[in-house]
């Protein structure tokens, strides 16, 4: 029997994925469930496995392509079976041979530029200095060979304002999906966003009893604000209908060498804060190592991002579609307050709040960030 794999769907935003690796070449047997490719989608590497047993026929999809979700990416068959009629995907995002992908995700320095166009040395110094590209130049020399005075000519006449280029870096994997997602969350979602600040006395003693971060404890209390406004914990589906969930997942977003992460804490409201640290803290661990798994950054209904760390006290985060909302967290700051007739030092945090004005309007959101807020000041949270 002829058996199409193809490029799953993990999400509801999943519109395509890159394959990795083939753990099979053509021609190779694999049984059902073996692993085939490794593909990478939603920030994460995940496995596909063989729906049946029989020969890897085609792989129709090179390593370092993308393709749309449900994309035939092989074929397994018997030996004589007959496969012609299948095709690659017509519209791979990728459209380049393995090796110039892998070219490619190499940052292109100036000085490889330098070794293809033929030059004199001060021409290429002079290019190097003012960042330009060689191809740019047409020369003057024999065989259109550059000089210093081709490259001098070329900056007086297009070249002034130009600032000089170190190098090009292709913008791929977990960057390339990261930019995705924020660029379709910016142009679908209205953002909007409420602000407030919070005496984090109370959070610092729990925060030293149970020697959890501030972000544990923020998991655990807007688990807790959710249960109250679930009209926060929902998304808007492309039938124009407004989808409340019940689980409350909180994503917390991570940063890594690769780029940004978000793994989540899966039904966090029925965990104890000391959970919540652990698992976090595991997740946190395989995120920065690249060993997250599709089950730890899908599922996510709510998203919390802290930069508190960075010396941030107030930012307005994107929100993680297809999320309503997400929570943006600055740092822990002293501050003179007034309470009663004395002012007194506390300290003090800002939560801003971005959500989704098509599912969520200013009061309802401004009742949700109080309800952090209360919990927060006045609930042992445990």
């Amino acid at each position: 029997m002829v058996t199409k794999v193809v490029m799953p769907r993990l999400s509801l935003t999943m519109k395509e994925g890159s394959v990795i690796k083939w753990f099979k070449k053509e021609g190779d047997p694999i049984s059902k469930g073996e692993p085939l490719v490794e593909v990478l989608s939603e920030k994460v590497t995940f496995d596909v496995e063989a729906p049946e047993s029989g020969i890897v026929r085609k792989i129709l999809v090179e390593e370092g392509m993308d393709a749309p979700v449900n994309a035939t990416l092989a074929i397994i068959a018997t030996p004589d079976e007959e496969i012609s009629t299948i095709e690659a995907p017509s519209t791979p995002i990728l459209e380049e041979t393995k090796e110039t992908t892998v070219a490619e995700a190499k940052p292109e320095t100036i000085e490889s530029i330098e070794q293809r166009v033929p030059a004199s040395p001060a021409a290429k110094r002079l290019a190097r200095e003012h960042g330009i590209d060689l191809t740019q130049i047409k020369g003057s020399g024999s065989e259109g060979r550059i000089s210093e005075e081709d490259v001098r000519r070329f900056i007086e006449e297009t070249h002034r304002s130009t600032p000089r280029v170190k190098e090009i870096i292709p913008l791929t994997g977990i960057k390339k999906t990261t930019a995705e997602r924020v660029s379709r969350s910016m142009k679908t979602a209205p953002h909007s966003a409420v602000v407030m600040e919070v005496d984090m006395a109370n959070v610092a003693k729990v925060k030293e009893e149970k020697q959890v971060s501030y972000t544990e404890l923020l998991v655990k209390a807007v688990a807790l604000a959710l249960r109250k406004h679930p009209f926060l914990n929902s998304t808007l589906t492309e039938d124009e209908k407004i989808r409340v969930y019940e689980d409350i997942n909180i994503g917390v977003a991570v940063a890594t060498e690769q780029g940004l992460i978000v793994p989540v804490i899966h039904n966090a409201d029925q965990k104890t804060v000391t959970e919540i640290a652990s698992e976090l803290k595991e997740l946190a661990t395989k995120a920065r190592e690249g060993k997250l798994t599709k089950e730890d950054v899908t599922g996510g209904t709510f998203t919390i991002t802290n930069l508190g760390m960075y010396g941030v006290d107030l930012f307005t985060p994107i929100i993680n579609p297809p999320e309503a909302a997400i929570l943006g967290v600055g740092r822990v700051v002293n501050k003179p307050v007034v309470e009663g007739k004395e002012i007194v030092v506390k300290p003090i945090m800002i939560l801003s709040l971005s959500y989704d004005h098509r599912i969520v309007d200013g009061a309802p959101a401004a009742q949700f960030l109080q309800e952090i807020k209360k919990i927060l000041e006045t609930v042992n949270i445990s």
